[in-house]
């Protein structure tokens, strides 16, 4: 059977503003705030003993026996204070914390404060009705940046906006308890103003319903209201520590409510909000467009916090790319069009990756070292595609274009952003190979001889290069990150040089080859010493020692071979 809990947290995250919270002295009770009871009963005490009695078992009783009526908020604090200032001062003492409780974390928002407010940042929860009198709930509130609108009487509910229009309503039904017309005694909780009553009305017709910390006894006038309610819309889900009492039991039958056995308020409403905000996340993340993905992958980018949310995220779409690269999806192996297939792959592989690719030219840009590891984990995984390798060795060599893809990406964004590390990530991330299942860099598994086999680079749209097609696919992508077009192809270029430095520093066969790519049309100046490859120069400096185990040096000699090996070929 599902836990009632996990039942709620996915009402909650499924229905976005449609349940609301009733709230009891149960939420405050571990803050050390007094019900209106026990302030009545106190102030009793202190009326006691300021005519001699030190010491009175039952205050309500013996208020009754003296005064011949039953004790009453406001007549306590006429008869302990003439003016609203006194009384008012009477009333701070229960409510708000000194200096040392504040320390002690005495009368200060609790853990279900704190994430009821998260709720309500996120719109899950956007009315609140409770018995209590305090403001931790206020508090709660605007720290979480959510200034609610509080409504504490029969005229603030006459001046209050549409429902539909409020986020953030509290209806504090019995009171504030700065506010003298407060509701403590049974005489004063059996009925409630016909606004009050008709705010109640709407609300429990209109909305679902979560209770925690109320026992149903005491407040009659809101428990007619939930009696009364004609309809059964949404769910009641009764949070309770304890067996509910007869009263709310009766309740609880009658609404047909859920009941839901809790260790403490706190821990209710600290996992449910956990629950629900991560179903919120799951339904926001599947499938994710690809300004959405660049979007979450830049704010988690930012704070320290969400390195977790950063993970989660890279490695959920990778696997939703992944799943949809089984070669089941990509038939037509033998067509007499080979131009029309290879068109139709491109076409399926990008839109596979577009959001893994917006994640990772993101990523490369703006990550730092402690991210690398998320973009070698992209290629790694998406470079050793699912389904067993067979079929036309074209279609076959294909299977690493979406990675290919992602590689280009990543590392020209790293270049634009002065990432070089992940550069070096991205170049030197290890990918498996289909047949051989040996482990080689990414440069070497996803550059264009490995890609682009058996001539299918002839069947590319307008018989482009694999070079130039990647070039133009990404200055789209990438536009935003490059301060001009220009930049940006320098970028491109400079990279597809450095993709063909690492696979000649450790080539895949004993045969002297290594990708040129654009390089082709500036042979003068990047197969040079001179130029924008020149190793004095301090930006190929620096991608120099994010890249090579010995630095500059090592980087002086694997281009003095690579740039002799491609003059020689007469470029």
């Amino acid at each position: 059977m599902i836990d009632p809990l996990v039942s709620l947290a996915f009402s909650v995250s499924s229905n976005p503003g449609v349940y609301a919270l009733l709230l009891g002295s149960g939420v405050s009770r571990s803050a050390g705030i007094p019900t209106g009871w026990e302030i009545v009963q106190d102030l009793i005490r202190k009326m006691a003993l300021l005519q001699g009695e030190e010491s009175v078992a039952d205050p309500g009783q013996w208020y009754k026996a003296t005064y011949g009526i039953e004790p009453d908020y406001s007549g306590l604090l006429d008869q302990l204070a003439k003016t609203s200032d006194e009384r008012s001062q009477i009333l701070r003492a229960y409510f708000e914390p000194t200096n040392q409780e504040k320390a002690q974390g005495i009368k200060m928002p609790t853990a279900a404060h704190r994430a009821i407010a998260e709720l309500v940042k996120a719109e899950y929860i956007r009315v609140i009705v409770t018995t209590n009198f305090d403001r931790l709930l206020e508090t709660a509130l605007a720290d979480a940046g959510v200034p609610p609108t509080v409504v504490s009487s029969a005229d603030g509910v006459k001046g209050a906006l549409p429902l539909s229009h409020i986020r953030g309503l509290v209806l504090k039904v019995n009171g504030d308890y700065l506010d003298g017309r407060i509701k403590n005694t049974q005489p004063e909780l059996s009925v409630y103003d016909p606004a009050m009553a008709g705010m109640l009305d709407r609300i429990f017709d209109d909305f679902g319903l979560v209770v925690c910390g109320w026992s149903g006894d005491w407040d009659g006038a809101l428990r007619a209201a939930m009696e009364r309610c004609p309809t059964r819309r949404f769910s009641i889900y009764w949070a309770s520590r304890r067996e509910p009492s007869p009263r709310a039991s009766d309740l609880i039958r009658l609404r047909g409510a859920i009941c839901v056995k809790i260790q403490s308020a706190d821990s209710f409403f600290v996992t449910l909000k956990e629950q629900a905000l991560a179903l919120g996340q799951l339904r926001q993340r599947h499938p994710l467009s690809a300004e959405l993905a660049t979007t979450l992958t830049k704010r988690y980018l930012v704070r320290k916090e969400d390195r977790i949310l950063l993970h989660d995220l890279v490695y959920e779409e990778t696997e939703r790319a992944y799943a949809q690269l089984d070669p089941e999806n990509f038939h037509g192996n033998r067509v007499a069009d080979n131009s029309a297939e290879l068109d139709r792959r491109l076409k399926a592989y990008e839109s596979i990756t577009k959001p893994l690719l917006g994640v990772t030219t993101t990523g490369c840009y703006w990550g730092d070292r402690e991210q690398e590891y998320l973009w070698r984990h992209i290629l790694n995984r998406i470079g050793d595609p699912p389904g067993s390798p067979s079929g036309l060795t074209a279609w076959l060599g294909f299977r690493q274009y979406p990675a290919s893809l992602l590689m280009y990406g990543g590392g020209v964004a790293a270049i634009l952003g002065n990432r070089f590390t992940n550069l070096a990530a991205v170049l030197r991330a290890e990918i498996v190979g289909q047949i051989d299942r040996k482990a080689l860099s990414a440069a070497n598994r996803l550059n264009s001889g490995s890609v682009m086999r058996d001539g299918s680079a002839n069947y590319l749209p307008d018989k482009q290069r694999y070079s130039d097609y990647l070039l133009e696919l990404l200055r789209a992508r990438l536009r935003s990150l490059a301060l001009s077009d220009t930049e940006y192809v320098e970028a491109f270029d400079l990279f597809e040089y450095f993709l063909g430095l690492v696979v000649w520093q450790a080539p895949a066969t004993k045969w002297e080859w290594a990708p040129i790519g654009r390089a082709f049309w500036h042979a003068d100046v990047f197969f040079t010493t001179e130029g924008p490859t020149s190793p004095s120069h301090p930006r190929i400096a620096t991608i120099a020692e994010a890249l090579f185990e010995k630095g500059v040096d090592e980087y002086r000699v694997v281009k003095a071979g690579y740039d002799n090996w491609v003059l020689r070929r007469g470029l």
